[in-house]
């Protein structure tokens, strides 16, 4: 028997990460666009209050457990820009390409700058709208911004992303291998073990 839990996004690429990372608990992740629950104001300060925001929201209006991902890009000489604005960093209707292009320009004005940067990834469960204990899980992934990008796959900022010594984007990366060492897999990693060890169908 396949237990729904709620993705509190309309993010496809999210939904199909967590549904590969779901699979060993029995569960079907559907989108909230499936249960049209609308869009909530994400005006939270940090990773972590946008996450309990949108959960949260999901849980009021379907009735159902709800996992929420809020993530970003942190890069040092931005003083953590673009942050928790990452998905408009270049406005409210930006597109990925359109904030990597604001990116490459915003460090391209800063050439002797160090290009370090993170992806921050916070999860959080939700059993209901009025859980007094949501679970809370945070991954990161280190790495540096590349100066163009490289690669087709992942999506956001993953293509200017470089993780490691071997030189590869993110974009670079067939989604099983992305799954195993990103900021999303850490954190997802981290809800796993918490979700094993209680009953996360109960109140």
């Amino acid at each position: 028997m396949n237990h729904t839990v709620i993705l509190a996004s309309g993010n496809k690429n999210k939904l199909r990460e967590l549904n590969a990372m779901l699979a060993v608990f029995n569960c079907l992740c559907e989108s909230q666009d499936h249960h049209n629950v609308p869009e909530v104001p994400e005006d939270g300060l940090s990773f972590v209050e946008n996450a309990l925001i949108k959960a949260r929201n999901a849980c009021r209006h379907t009735g159902l457990p709800s996992i929420a991902d809020d993530s970003g890009l942190e890069v040092k000489s931005l003083n953590g820009q673009p942050g928790i604005y990452s998905a408009r960093y270049a406005g409210v209707n930006a597109t990925d390409t359109d904030n990597v292009t604001k990116l490459l320009y915003e460090l391209g004005q800063k050439p002797d700058l160090n290009r370090s940067a993170r992806f921050v990834c916070a999860l959080v469960f939700m059993r209901h709208e009025l859980d007094p204990v949501p679970e809370i899980c945070v991954g990161t992934w280190q790495g540096y911004i590349l100066d163009k990008p490289r690669g087709e796959n992942g999506f956001g900022y993953d293509p200017v992303f470089c993780y490691g010594e071997d030189g590869k984007s993110a974009a670079e990366l067939m989604p099983d291998e992305k799954n195993k060492m990103s900021h999303r897999a850490i954190a997802m990693t981290a809800l796993a073990e918490r979700l094993s060890t209680i009953d996360i169908f109960t109140t």
